[in-house]
């Protein structure tokens, strides 16, 4: 296995020879996350400690006294991989805010947009962020030497996830099409005829791709900690882009109560919010959709999950990663189906439903591949934000990797310092955390005394 860059530091004195590990900054994720292990001088880990030091982000306050015509495109830079999600979720919280109801074509060209963002940022994670670690080696870069056909595989499968997305959205990333009421722009009949055929083609790629972790299934370590699982959930579909809040734990909610599912609090490690519900974490993104929703799966992603060896419920965070891979046969498989379902009804010029600007509050909710994203606002009569809330799927996974962390280390006694870097960096790796676009305040120390200050609740 690749062996993690780190700093250690080691605070010795004449009547102790304790350890601090710190991995500062870990590799291969969006934003910064340092991994704090303590161990005493018998060589046993006494705690490790997930930590967010990325400095805050202040797009809630950002958008308060803009018009609903920016906010999309505002809140679309929160993240450039989930740049998609958040158009839609800020979308459909206006168009609940207004009470606007899109067509039955708005809705499919949406869920194909979601289903581009799904592949684009799986595959990015699955190909150049975890394989190497499986494969033994620190990035990407040695496998076009080792494993040159498998990688090449999957940048085929990585650019066709972008074709995908910009044929819909109009761009790779940052949607220039989706805005509040329908679409600005739509696909022709022809560029929606190749899609298909390309994905058709791509869907062999993705078998070779499920082929090559099913033989390294061996290199996941094995470690188990039930948890409450969240996401959307619905009765007719793998609910993506609408649904009702469900849980493992818990019975289903409106959208509308996601701030008594996520309970955000602060603790003094992390610049970004944690969450809890039924116990003091919670898990969201592919596994956690995939533990709710498997009987939705598409017939291949079924059949991907079976190669893989992947039951649900699973209850091994590593194994994220293959929840991602059946979801990129299952959104590839599901597209095909969506753009069939547009063809035959015949594709329309729909201009964007006209908004009359009105008082209001509305929530939107979807699946972005890192979990389910929340987006709140509420609008004057002016169509003006007077407030915003957005809740990130990594902050609600932090508590949930510090969980894994609390259980998971203590197992590790015994091995090598190289050996419990590499281990607890793989964990959080498994997450594929986007830290940046999770940071929400500040500390300040005025006096020499700390003080926790939220810039925008």
């Amino acid at each position: 296995m690749a062996k993690e860059k780190v700093k250690v530091e080691a605070k010795e004195s004449p009547k102790s020879k304790d350890k601090t590990l710190k991995v500062k900054y870990l590799t291969r994720v969006e934003g910064h996350g340092n991994i704090v292990v303590k161990i005493d001088k018998q060589g046993k880990i006494e705690s490790c400690s997930w930590e967010v030091p990325e400095a805050p982000r202040f797009f809630e306050a950002m958008v308060v006294g803009r018009p609903y015509q920016d906010i999309h495109h505002i809140v679309s830079r929160i993240c450039g991989i989930c740049s998609i999600g958040h158009q839609l979720a800020s979308i459909q919280a206006t168009e609940e805010a207004f009470n606007v109801q899109v067509s039955e074509q708005t809705l499919i060209l949406r869920k194909l947009a979601l289903h581009a963002e799904n592949l684009q940022s799986h595959l990015l994670h699955i190909g150049y962020l975890v394989l190497p670690d499986l494969l033994g080696v620190d990035s990407v870069f040695p496998l076009a030497e080792t494993h040159k056909e498998e990688l090449v595989n999957i940048i085929e499968c990585r650019k066709l996830a972008n074709e995908f997305s910009a044929t819909i959205c109009g761009r790779t990333t940052h949607p220039q099409r989706l805005c509040p009421g329908g679409m600005e722009a739509i696909p022709s009949v022809q560029e929606l005829k190749e899609l298909k055929l390309k994905l058709q083609k791509s869907l062999n790629n993705l078998s070779r791709m499920v082929e090559l972790f099913a033989a390294l299934k061996d290199k996941y370590p094995v470690f188990n900690r039930p948890t409450e699982y969240i996401a959307l959930v619905s009765n007719g579909e793998y609910a993506l882009y609408q649904g009702e809040i469900g849980s493992s734990l818990d019975e289903r909610k409106p959208n509308s109560f996601y701030n008594q599912i996520t309970n955000e609090y602060c603790i003094p490690q992390s610049t970004a919010k944690w969450t809890r519900n039924v116990k003091d974490s919670y898990m969201v993104g592919a596994l956690a959709r995939f533990n709710l929703n498997y009987e939705l799966l598409s017939s291949q992603a079924k059949s991907a999950a079976s190669k893989l060896g992947l039951v649900a419920p699973c209850h091994n965070p590593f194994y994220i990663t293959l929840a991602q891979l059946v979801e990129c046969v299952h959104s590839t498989e599901d597209s095909i189906y969506l753009i069939d379902s547009l063809l035959s009804k015949g594709l329309k010029q729909e201009a964007p439903i006209k908004i009359t600007p009105r008082w209001g509050k509305g929530v939107g909710a979807v699946e972005v591949p890192r979990g389910i994203l929340f987006h709140s606002y509420e609008y004057n009569e002016q169509g003006r934000i007077v407030k915003a809330d957005c809740v990130i799927p990594t902050n609600q996974n932090h508590a949930n990797i510090q969980e894994d962390f609390n259980v998971f280390a203590p197992t590790l006694n015994g091995k090598s310092e190289e050996e419990i870097e590499l281990l607890l960096s793989m964990l959080v790796r498994a997450y594929d955390p986007c830290i940046s676009c999770s940071t929400h305040y500040l500390e300040l120390n005025p006096n020499k005394e700390k003080i926790v200050k939220f810039i925008y609740v």
